[in-house]
């Protein structure tokens, strides 16, 4: 099979072309721009562009698929050539569909944990020698490629986000993959920009679950008020309602409470605590004993950037964390508080996405960090001008957040030299965001903030 990828530089897509690679096809790509990680992973398999840029001479007849990315334009040039030959064009859900439809599909959706609760699911199975494919968002230690594809595997488990196929498909995600078990962790309003309103966006999670089919569970949170609303009323024929799982903490660790007795864990927090249940019952589908899962979990350490500690001294810790929409927010500083009640907490977060960047979406944020003791905001005023949004200022955003004593930053290197003056101990900084902070390395900075404690 030869195939070629348009905007091969994206965390999925390059992820989806080494797994075709190791599968054995020729793969081909290009893309405008290719950072690292990407970069580096894509030269080790031999499939980094030889230039940067679109060349619609590299569209050949000869070509069994094309795979199109979120990132290439309508009018990109290869994706016309692509037409005119009338090629197979895939986006990459479309793909997975593809390499999977033969296989019961475990999809994990939700506005919040689907990263999570995809990588515990996966790590469960392998725990206990069930062959799996998997397409994940995150890295996973101890995996180097977080796309898996095989002709064996009789399961594969998919992180089912609810954004847009691809250019030239509107349908969310999730949708395409058609779900055998599917999971909801729970809905909060996002991406405002393609759903304009709640109900809209509530409306494409009810469609999710319609489409599983008799044979097929759908497992959902009914902490979530909507969702348990949404559970009630979707006809699918078997249904899982879940919340949080048992548990309890002991001198900074988590426990969870089980029938053969206390487990100890290396996660922690009230929301990882339920999303683990919903990993529980999707494992249980496909014939994991409780008790097997329970062995197996105790050794789960969490996806990258999903409360990673970064760097910690005899008294204080630092974290780093995914976190940015309301609810993300919100419960990743609660598990924080909860785990460290006795530390001074600094929270620090980036507003990044399309929808937190405009001032209608920011009321959401109202109290959004009350936990912490003191909390910390981010901007970048370029990231707002390149999305072409209207400007938002301090002002709006300390209004938002309904906290006086927010502090709010649109200068990084500001940002930056705040943290590492900080002079308290016994603290937990916690930074969260689905960027960078604009170039801040937060591995680098953590440590220096904690060889920096007195």
């Amino acid at each position: 099979m030869k195939v070629h990828f348009i905007a091969i530089g994206g965390s999925a897509m390059h992820n989806l072309a080494i797994a075709l690679r190791l599968k054995g096809y020729e793969v081909t790509g290009s893309d405008d721009e290719i950072f690292e990680p990407a970069k580096s992973r894509l030269a080790k398999y031999g499939i980094l562009p030889d230039s940067i840029g679109w060349h619609p001479e590299r569209i050949t007849p000869d070509l069994d698929a094309i795979i199109l990315g979120m990132h290439a334009r309508i009018d990109n040039p290869e994706l016309v050539k692509a037409k005119e030959l009338g090629l197979k064009i895939y986006s990459y859900p479309e793909y997975l569909y593809e390499q999977s439809k033969d296989k019961v599909r475990i999809v994990v959706g939700g506005s919040h944990g689907k990263t999570t609760i995809t990588s515990m699911i996966i790590h469960v199975l392998q725990q206990n020698h069930i062959d799996c494919d998997y397409m994940v968002g995150a890295q996973l230690e101890g995996f180097e490629v977080m796309v898996k594809l095989s002709e064996e595997a009789r399961i594969m488990v998919i992180e089912g986000d609810e954004y847009l196929t691809s250019p030239i498909d509107r349908r969310p995600k999730f949708h395409v993959y058609q779900p055998t078990v599917g999971i909801v962790s729970g809905i909060a309003w996002d991406h405002v920009n393609v759903f304009p309103t709640f109900d809209i966006y509530v409306e494409q999670f009810e469609i999710f679950a319609n489409m599983i089919p008799d044979n097929g569970k759908f497992i959902y949170c009914e902490d979530d008020e909507v969702l348990r609303a949404l559970g009630e009323r979707v006809t699918v024929a078997h249904k899982q309602p879940y919340g949080v799982h048992p548990y309890h903490i002991q001198d900074g660790v988590t426990y969870l409470e089980t029938p053969e007795g206390d487990v100890p864990l290396h996660i922690f927090g009230k929301h990882n605590l339920t999303n683990l249940n919903a990993a529980r019952y999707a494992c249980a589908a496909v014939g994991v004993s409780s008790q097997d899962f329970y062995k197996a979990i105790a050794s789960f350490k969490g996806a990258s950037k999903r409360l990673e500690l970064v760097a910690k001294n005899a008294d204080s810790l630092v974290y780093k964390d995914f976190a940015h929409s309301p609810s993300k927010l919100k419960a990743t500083i609660a598990a924080v508080r909860e785990q460290y009640p006795d530390k001074h907490l600094v929270a620090c977060m980036e507003l990044h996405t399309f929808s937190s960047l405009t001032e209608a979406f920011l009321t959401q944020y109202a109290g959004a960090m009350d936990d912490a003791d003191e909390a910390i905001v981010y901007f970048s005023p370029e990231a707002i001008a390149l999305k072409k949004l209207p400007p938002i200022t301090a002002q709006m955003i300390e209004k938002a957040f309904g906290r006086p004593d927010l502090t709010v930053f649109d200068d990084s290197a500001l940002l930056k030299n705040k943290l590492l003056n900080m002079k308290a101990v016994n603290t937990v900084l916690l930074m969260m965001s689905s960027g960078n902070f604009n170039g801040i390395d937060v591995n680098e900075l953590g440590k220096k903030i904690i060889s920096l404690r007195p």
